[in-house]
């Protein structure tokens, strides 16, 4: 355990656990760019899980005794207490209900988790690849705690998604492609040290055969022990999870009311941007002729300059006019994602000493042309002024926070509600005037409102109103889900195919784009409600990138003060 001085404060009480943490999660460690991490990977195992479990009760103790001290009712310390309370309770509520035991997806998994961080680790010098080598001879035993925490969520009746085990199982495939030199990970070192060539390969190849072996579990055992589980989760594993995405306990049934309302808004909106392209043709049918006719990039090495050239642009014309930037905020890299992930483009936060710099990553999926309808606004979402700008701000103003509150602490509705937010703001500052980006913005928000809809219908199996264009009067089944998402989204396929799995398989994450947005304009409405004409947005902006994570219980009440 760290050590802490007699007397601490909840910011130091915060900042012991994330210490605390790294040395049981060394991934975090690469993540946050903590040296002495890149050689080791976390155990998975079932006790594995419970030593976090044990470091969340003994912390929750800590700061119970902390906030009684002198000083703990500063606003920053009360700020960061409360985000350490609420967080470690959502936490040991998912841990309580053996949810761990079943942490399989196609988006977020152990197995996930274990293969990004290999795409985190530098690779500059030989030192760097002999920790990469003993990185990868790690792989083995930690995958094998994972089986075992998946075997004890069998015997104990908590099974994962057929779905998932589906998915998981064909992007491994894709990971090892049959072994040897043709896999992921010996296409990872083969730009290794001469010296170390033998060393490279010889680990790459036991991760390798590792990844080979959890296929085959979740294949031959795994999978036929799940054949009859529900892909959805009803509604009190919902109702956990989406207090752990969203920092709050939502009125469900409002929720979906929400997403209905904003699909009718868009749905109108999308539809007269959609006339200023195709007389008489519907969105989707605009967005379909936008995918084979529309402006595009050809070639995986151009969209990627592409993206960095568009980020660069952007925050060439923000600083100073709506943002003030620190110099090592503006540093941002477009990467093409490795490859068989999900379909959804991601961002990757900097190192807190900003050695490795905030990452964008988009998957090709296969794909060499790109149109740009489906780019710009996604762009501004990951990069700039969305996920890029806040977290790397957050690094930034580390030191005036906490460090958890800077990093570990991240409620995801704050921050895909902030780059939600963002893309509006692009809007709203006259960055999409051409109608084929400004139609691809509108198909972003309205994926996100569907989001709402089928998350919070699909898992709680809510009747389909009967206002809806859509199978009024019917209730909610992934299949359906499916069919209403293809018929009301530009995306391909493909795409859709992967959001829906994506969906099923980490319940309440998805519907906190929409609601974090909400949450958001109306910190926003509130402030400038309460400054009158005096209101300075680029002030506000500032203010509100710097104060940390929240959770949406306090963030609407944090912005409307600010």
């Amino acid at each position: 355990m760290s050590t802490l001085t007699s007397s601490p404060l909840p910011r130091q009480v915060a900042d012991a656990y994330v210490d605390d943490l790294i040395a049981l999660d060394p991934t975090l460690g690469t993540y946050l760019g903590v040296p002495g991490s890149n050689r080791l990977l976390p155990d998975y195992t079932p006790a594995g899980w419970e030593a976090r479990a044990e470091l969340a009760r003994t912390t929750l103790a800590r700061l119970s005794d902390a906030e009684d001290r002198t000083g703990a009712d500063s606003d920053a310390e009360r700020r960061c207490a409360r985000l350490l309370r609420e967080r470690l309770t959502a936490e040991l509520a998912v841990h309580d209900a053996g949810e761990n035991l079943r942490a399989l997806s196609n988006i977020a998994s152990p197995a996930h988790s274990i293969r990004e961080t290999f795409t985190l680790m530098p690779t500059n010098t030989p030192e760097d690849y002999a920790d990469l080598a003993v990185r990868l001879r790690a792989v083995p035993a930690s995958l094998t705690g994972y089986r075992a925490s998946l075997a004890e969520g069998i015997s104990r009746g908590l099974p994962a998604g057929p779905r998932q085990v589906e998915a998981v199982i064909g992007q491994i495939g894709e990971w090892i492609q049959g072994g040897g030199a043709d896999s992921w990970f010996a296409g990872l070192v083969e730009d290794g040290p001469q010296e170390l060539r033998a060393e490279l390969d010889a680990a790459a190849a036991e991760a390798t055969d590792a990844y080979a072996g959890l296929r085959d579990y979740l294949r031959r055992e795994y999978a036929p022990a799940v054949a009859d589980a529900p892909d959805t989760v009803g509604r009190e594993r919902y109702a956990r999870w989406t207090r752990y995405w969203n920092g709050t306990d939502l009125d469900l049934d409002e929720a979906y009311a929400y997403g209905w309302s904003e699909f009718h808004r868009l749905h109108a909106e999308m539809t007269a941007e959609a006339g200023k392209i195709l007389a008489d043709a519907t969105p989707w049918e605009v967005l379909r002729h936008l995918e084979q006719h529309g402006q595009a990039v050809e070639g995986v090495d151009e969209v990627r300059r592409w993206l960095q050239d568009l980020m660069d642009e952007v925050i060439g014309a923000l600083d100073g006019t709506h943002f003030e930037l620190a110099e090592r905020v503006k540093r941002v890299e477009a990467m093409i994602a490795p490859p068989g992930g999900a379909a959804a483009p991601y961002y990757t936060a900097p190192s807190e000493d900003f050695s490795r710099p905030g990452r964008t990553w988009l998957p090709t999926m296969g794909k060499t042309r790109f149109p740009v309808f489906d780019l710009v606004s996604t762009w501004y979402h990951e990069g700039v002024p969305g996920h890029h700008l806040q977290i790397a701000q957050w690094a930034h103003v580390a030191e005036n926070l906490s460090r958890y509150q800077a990093t570990v602490g991240m409620v995801s509705a704050n921050a895909e509600g902030w780059a939600l937010y963002a893309e509006r703001l692009m809007d709203e500052l006259g960055f999409l005037t051409d109608p084929e980006r400004r139609l691809g913005y509108l198909d972003a928000q309205m994926m996100r409102a569907n989001r709402v809809i089928v998350d919070i219908g699909m898992h709680l199996e809510l009747e389909i109103p009967a206002d809806s264009p859509f199978h009024p009067g019917e209730r909610w089944t992934p299949e359906l889900a499916r069919d209403f998402f293809g018929r009301h989204s530009g995306r391909a396929p493909d795409f859709v195919d992967s959001e829906l799995i994506r969906y099923l398989g980490i319940p309440g994450q998805a519907i906190g784009y929409k609601l974090g947005e909400r949450a958001w304009l109306t910190g926003r409405a509130n402030a400038r409600a309460a400054h009158g004409d005096a209101f300075d947005a680029k002030a506000w902006h500032m203010a509100a990138l710097s104060q940390g994570s929240l959770g949406l219980d306090d963030l609407v009440a944090e912005l409307s003060a600010l």
